[in-house]
């Protein structure tokens, strides 16, 4: 069984691959390009992409530069961004051009959105008009909206078609997207009526009408809608695809279920990353700029820190009463902390979904002060239960049992709390919520324990 063989047989991956990972870094070296062209065609362009970024920066280097290797349009926008944004650097604009003028519309955009402004013109001044006046519309759309996803090959035909006319113009018309799902109805103003899917027309006798086999009021998506609330309406309406109409209501483009898969899939890392406080950072980022990334969040969390020290430092007196206090202290805080970021978290997703609305608020408020006494009760008899076995001390589970519930309770209100109140001050609650519960629930966590060592002692 040859190498290439194998690869087909099973999904890439960096593991199993070093072999061929280390054949093709000796076939750079020895410029056989027609080895690495054939042995690519042999494989899903996501994985020749996987190969592709498993090699070192000079290898990439050199395997772009190689006289006769032209990398695959379908390869090249598998490829991780960073990946794409390094390789453009190597490519001339007019190998960009073939590979922007072999994509779909929307795909195109993607990549052009990587690219500096400078060398973007030259490459858009290569292009052939009709294409050129497609991608310059898509990029004067802001970076979220639904124009930046969207693909300007579309299926629409008049409504006063029949089955026949359609099946004649689907066999004809070179310029229709390769693959399509729905076709769009639209009148005399070219606005969206309806969808038939293609499944429809084949089955149906020709000489009916489409206006009688299609379905009514299409979902109209917007070309300013932000990305989210496009993955949104397709997840409500269980979409395969939806028509996007500019501010005259006028069609202008498809959005497909794949490209929203693609931004709901960012959109959870994007949350994931900002909620640890790291941004947009890629793999392939360097150790200074993720260091600069990562910088202003550790700063704030250290001055965050130091908040909360100077809450500690006001119970000095407690604390050297009982030294046994400062072992505690940590139990109460790291508790509250991790039961306000589960809060945060369900918060934050339920933000970007809109499943949380001004109707079920006040009742998602109640639940988790609900939550928030039951999960306190439990642990403080835990807890208390521990302590009391470790310091016999019926007192001191008496304190931490308090503290805990108190603790609980306000993690989960202000795990609700402080992303709604961002959210409507319109800073992204990914970015900066889990900061702030934190330090909330730290100061109260150590100020409840305090404060009732305090009252007790």
């Amino acid at each position: 069984m040859t190498l290439i063989k194998k690869i087909k047989d099973k999904k890439v991956n960096f593991e199993f691959n070093k072999e061929y990972i280390k054949v093709l870094t000796d076939k750079i070296s020895n410029n056989d390009a027609v080895f690495i062209t054939n042995s690519f065609k042999e494989m899903h362009p996501a994985d020749a992409a996987d190969i592709i970024e498993h090699l070192s920066q000079d290898n990439r280097e050199s395997l772009i530069k190689l006289n006769e290797f032209k990398i695959d349009p379908e390869v090249f926008i598998e490829l991780n961004e960073s990946i794409q944004s390094e390789i453009i650097k190597y490519l001339s604009p007019s190998s960009i051009t073939r590979i922007l003028t072999n994509l779909e519309s929307d795909d195109a955009i993607k990549i052009l959105e990587n690219v500096e402004e400078k060398e973007k013109n030259s490459i858009l001044s290569e292009l052939p008009p009709k294409d050129r006046f497609a991608l310059l519309e898509g990029l004067s759309y802001p970076e979220d909206s639904a124009a930046r996803i969207m693909q300007r090959e579309f299926t629409a035909i008049p409504s006063n078609w029949s089955v026949g006319q359609t099946i004649d113009y689907l066999r004809e018309n070179k310029e229709l997207p390769e693959e399509f799902l729905e076709i769009f109805i639209v009148n005399e103003n070219f606005k969206p009526i309806g969808t038939v899917p293609s499944s429809r027309v084949l089955t149906t006798p020709r000489e009916s009408k489409m206006l009688s086999i299609m379905t009514d009021s299409p979902i109209l998506v917007p070309v300013n809608m932000d990305k989210e609330e496009v993955g949104n309406l397709f997840e409500n309406y269980n979409l395969n695809s939806a028509c996007v109409v500019d501010k005259n209501d006028k069609l202008v483009g498809m959005i497909t279920y794949d490209d929203v898969l693609t931004v709901l899939k960012e959109e959870a890392e994007e949350d994931a990353l900002r909620l640890a406080g790291v941004g947009d950072e890629e793999i392939t980022d360097g150790v200074l700029v993720k260091t600069k990334r990562r910088f202003n969040w550790l700063l704030l969390n250290l001055f965050t820190a130091f908040l909360a020290t100077w809450c500690i430092s006001l119970f000095g007196a407690t604390i050297e009463q009982m030294v046994v206090l400062a072992f505690l202290m940590p139990i109460v805080a790291s508790m509250g902390g991790n039961a306000g970021m589960q809060t945060l978290a369900v918060t934050v997703r339920t933000l970007a979904t809109n499943d949380l609305t001004k109707n079920n608020f006040n009742q998602n408020i109640l639940k988790e002060f609900n939550i928030g006494i039951l999960n306190g009760i439990i642990f403080a008899i835990i807890s208390s239960f521990i302590v009391q076995l470790w310091f016999q001390d019926i007192q001191l589970s008496l304190i931490i049992s308090i503290s805990m519930i108190l603790t609980m309770v306000v993690a989960g209100l202000f795990g609700i709390l402080v992303p709604v109140t961002l959210k409507k001050m319109s800073i992204d609650p990914a970015i900066a919520s889990s900061v702030f519960v934190t330090t909330i629930t730290d100061v109260i966590g150590f100020v409840s324990f305090l404060g009732v060592g305090a009252y007790f002692l």
